[in-house]
């Protein structure tokens, strides 16, 4: 498989290469000191842009490295820079004890190059390129935009090198059900069935939210945000723009502006005897079109899968789900001001009704409704929903001339002072989305003032979540940004990624430009395991990912094709590894070096495993994807760098 996108270099992985290259052997072609001892050198595998601070990291023996020199070849074995290690940076784990760094900032002509170490210790690193921001992460864009599309679901789909039929037909007349009650650790459905409601909706297409059929409202509306504001920075991009469409599409599905209601979820992940799920079936998604049941059965639920609301109809909404999803329609009314004002105040009425139906004094001691059950995407808070929401809807009336922009701004104002004052403040991901908010919150007030909050204040937090992870990456020997030692490491990390791009871009203050960097280059390469955490980018990547149409169709052998684009969870604490997913029809994956090549790497409380059942690891899923897409996007736009 080529998995280096340079035009210089093409480099073909097997596990025999990967292996290599994760344990640091000399094969580069020359002779080490019959002394040396073996080290690992960890690189941003997709490459380092021009003009940016560049960091690598060398991991082995203390005394090894302390006499190790290095040298840095170009594609024709030319020796272009060398040098000493330079400082350690802390203890990594009983095998790799010692962690220094190379520094690679001088180096910027454009080119592939190689790490190759000598003296007293051995080793060498994937290979990785120098070159302009948008050289470098557009091409990653446009791969995090196939993996959305191999996600897509319905009659609407492209089939692409997975070979995906239409599927889930059936959901174009889903039943929709009352609320489920689960247990208190949300494993299992208490109900003995389900509760129809009498109703029925059109929830065809969308996207599948991971590495399952399941779809989530407001996964969707928060990768569909993403997906609009990387547009403002790659605006011609029509692959990318079309994908934002396809998931406008399936929200406009999910909002009954008649009704007022506001469906929360396809499909059903956890049941009980009585009520098969998705997570109970390992099968192409276009297999239970043709599955025979009938009301009763228990695999009723996985054709005709059920749809749960966000609320009854015209009651509140819970606000979380209220604002992304008013938020995404507001955005799609700035898309189309310039290019069609009638559609555009379409959308902002849809964004304001849904907005105005938000819950603004949700029940403290309840978890917010926003999957079920809710521990799938637990949330705390939900200020910064609105305030996304008040923002984006204040900026469409300002382009559509709407005099409401005074109120949206002042109610943005009025809520982003509650997440300001508020103990669950936290950075972008799929759980806050205060960043975006901030941002274009700040563009709408003008430089003025509203309830206690300018620009300044916004800024400060926007520092605030920067500063949280600059923090964290002091303290740690390979420079994290994010706690790789529970869930969602990555996203955490393109998060700061993009936060950090969003600041310089409103501010002008550039502080957390090398921040950022590192912080891309421990998510592509640059970190104790020595992969890139996104399938298709570097040498080592993720190969077998918890993914049941790429194990059933793409290359659980290394021999088919990858699920090119897609970003895993990466490392997670060790003790979460304990019992991986299997079921009988899912492949052995062999592509990939057994689990056991990794555990050297391991350290901190941390592991990270590249198997197929290993769902908290490498299992891609949609928020992921568009947080990393968001910041290659505004990475891509900042040539000065």
């Amino acid at each position: 498989m080529n998995a280096l996108r340079s035009p210089v270099v093409l480099v073909t992985t097997t596990a025999v290469s990967i292996a290599a290259v994760l344990v640091g052997l000399n094969v580069y072609g020359e002779a080490a000191a019959p002394s040396a001892a073996n080290a690992a050198v960890r690189v941003d595998q997709v490459g380092y842009v021009r003009g940016e601070t560049k960091r690598a990291y060398v991991m082995g023996p203390v005394k090894a490295l302390a006499g190790a020199r290095f040298k840095v070849v170009d594609a024709k074995d030319k020796v272009v820079t060398a040098g000493r290690l330079g400082a350690v940076t802390g203890h990594w784990n009983a095998k790799y004890p010692s962690v220094r760094t190379v520094d690679l900032s001088a180096l910027d002509k454009p080119g592939t190059y190689r790490i190759v170490l000598s003296g007293s210790a051995a080793g060498h690193s994937p290979a990785f390129r120098i070159a302009d921001a948008s050289e470098l992460m557009t091409p990653l864009v446009r791969d995090n935009v196939r993996f959305l599309q191999a996600q897509r679901d319905g009659a609407d789909v492209l089939p692409g090198v997975l070979k995906h039929g239409p599927s889930h037909l059936a959901d174009e007349h889903a039943t929709v059900y009352a609320d489920p009650h689960y247990d208190e650790a949300g494993e299992e459905l208490l109900d003995e069935r389900l509760t129809p409601t009498g109703d029925t909706v059109d929830a065809s297409g969308g996207w599948f939210d991971a590495g399952d059929f399941l779809k989530f409202t407001g996964t969707t509306a928060y990768s569909t945000a993403e997906l609009l504001l990387a547009e403002r920075d790659l605006p011609a991009m029509p692959a990318l723009s079309a994908e934002a469409d396809h998931g406008l599409s399936w929200l406009d599905r999910m909002w009954d502006g008649d009704s007022g209601t506001l469906y929360a979820q396809v499909g059903i992940g956890a049941g009980n005897d009585a009520v098969r799920t998705d997570h109970d079936v390992w099968r192409l998604p276009e297999a239970d079109d043709r599955l025979d049941v009938s009301p009763g059965d228990p695999d009723y639920t996985i054709k005709h899968r059920p749809v749960f609301r966000a609320n009854a109809p015209g009651e509140p909404i819970t606000p979380s789900l209220a604002g992304r999803v008013a938020a995404v329609f507001a955005l799609a009314a700035q898309r189309a001001a310039d290019s069609d004002p009638d559609q555009a105040r379409e959308w902002l009425e849809k964004a304001a009704a849904v907005y105005d139906l938000a819950d603004t004094d949700p029940d403290p001691d309840k978890p917010l409704v926003t999957a079920f059950p809710s521990g799938f995407y637990p949330e705390d808070s939900w200020q910064d929903d609105l305030e996304f929401a008040g923002a984006e809807l204040a900026l469409a009336a300002r382009e559509l001339g709407d005099d409401r922009e005074g109120d949206w701004t002042a109610d943005a104002a009025r809520l982003a002072r509650a997440y300001l004052d508020s103990d669950v403040k936290g950075t972008l991901n799929v759980a806050d989305v205060s960043a975006l908010a901030h941002v274009d919150l700040a563009t709408a007030l003008d430089g003025a003032r509203s309830n206690g909050v300018g620009a300044a204040d916004l800024n400060k937090d926007l520092r605030r979540q920067l500063e949280e992870g600059v923090d964290h990456a002091g303290h740690d020997p390979f420079g994290a940004g994010a706690v790789y030692d529970d869930f969602d490491a990555v996203p955490h990390t393109f998060g700061l990624v993009a936060t950090a791009r969003l600041y310089a871009k409103a501010t002008g203050d550039t502080r957390y430009d090398a921040f950022a960097g590192r912080q891309r280059g421990w998510a592509l390469g640059a970190n104790p395991w020595g992969t890139s955490f996104m399938i298709g980018a570097g040498e080592v990547y993720p190969h077998c990912p918890e993914h049941q149409l790429a194990n059933l169709r793409g290359s659980h052998d290394g021999k088919g094709a990858i699920l090119r684009g897609a970003v895993v969870n990466g490392p997670n604490a060790a003790a979460k590894l304990a019992d991986l997913n299997g079921f009988p029809t899912m492949k052995k994956c062999t592509a990939a070096p057994p689990s056991g090549a990794w555990t050297d790497f391991d350290g901190k409380g941390s592991r990270y495993v590249d198997d197929v059942g290993a769902w908290q690891t490498v299992e891609p899923s949609l928020d992921f994807t568009t947080t990393a897409l968001l910041a290659f996007a505004l990475t891509a736009q900042d040539e000065d760098a």
